[in-house]
């Protein structure tokens, strides 16, 4: 597995856009190895008669037992072979040599394999505690940015604060909700951008619950999480409300997020509540 993360790694780390897209295949095709099991017997048969064979989805139980998937796992707790990082390394060149559209399609791509490895591997979250990969992710949902671009990265920005305070606390101290609150508000953002806004939103209204996941990575987690460019000054986890100290952060009850989100949506918090409590999108955790 190694030396297929070394192919990888070196087209991502390339400048021309088709090595780029050529590691991003290579990456979707590993991560396919793993998610996919391979076809049946009756599948082989129907194969050799000049059939398609149907790959079939590895259930999240089956992974657990599966030795690939336990050899990708244990390589992801080091950066050497994180793919995680390389990942958002390549989503940041991308960002910066874009602006005419050519790479818009090569950002969707890495947008999407990053939710991807965050499933697979939870603790690669402990990348978004530092400020500038989410700063990245915020850059990405600004309205220059095509509708695709925005409505992918919201979805990523959720994946990377599941189930992790410390991400979420990153997040609002540099200004995330002033940010989802602007373009929501927006009379120029798009109905598709503003159904995933609105998602977010109720996802942020959820209860945190810290996750042993983001303290499992020692290596990881070792690099310094200071702000490169922090947009809502010095302010402090400690210094936004009342919580709970856990391993996965300051974790703030949905009162006081409540409260933090009426700051720039005000009204509008309390209709998304009644919702959550009427609809229970996220399975009832509200109740």
């Amino acid at each position: 597995m190694e030396s297929l993360l070394s192919l990888a790694f070196d087209n991502l780390s390339a400048f021309e856009p088709a090595k780029i897209k050529k590691g991003l295949k290579q990456v979707e095709g590993l991560l396919a190895q793993i998610c996919l099991s391979g076809p049946a017997k009756r599948e082989l048969d129907a194969a050799a008669a000049g059939e398609q064979p149907q790959l079939q989805r590895k259930g999240l139980g089956d992974l657990a037992g599966d030795p690939a998937f336990r050899e990708f796992f244990k390589l992801q707790e080091g950066f050497e072979w994180n793919v995680a990082q390389r990942l958002l390394t390549t989503l940041d060149f991308l960002v910066a040599r874009g602006g005419d559209g050519q790479y818009d399609l090569l950002i969707l791509n890495a947008l999407d394999l990053i939710q991807g490895v965050l499933l697979l591997h939870p603790p690669s979250k402990v990348l978004f505690s530092r400020a500038a990969h989410m700063n990245l992710l915020l850059d990405l949902i600004e309205p220059v940015n095509t509708p695709a671009i925005q409505c992918a990265t919201i979805i990523t920005l959720v994946v990377a604060l599941l189930d992790s305070p410390a991400n979420v606390r990153v997040f609002e101290r540099l200004d995330g909700l002033l940010t989802v609150a602007s373009l929501f508000k927006s009379r120029e953002t798009g109905r598709e951008v503003k159904f995933r806004l609105t998602e977010f939103l109720y996802f942020y209204l959820t209860p945190e619950a810290p996750s042993a996941s983001m303290a499992s990575s020692p290596v990881l987690s070792s690099t310094p999480t200071s702000p490169t460019r922090d947009r809502a000054g010095s302010d402090t986890a400690s210094q936004q409300g009342k919580g709970s100290k856990a391993n996965g952060g300051v974790t703030l009850s949905v009162d006081v997020k409540k409260r933090k989100l009426d700051q720039h949506l005000p009204g509008v918090v309390d209709a998304l509540l009644r919702d959550l409590d009427r609809y229970k999108p996220f399975g009832g955790v509200l109740s």
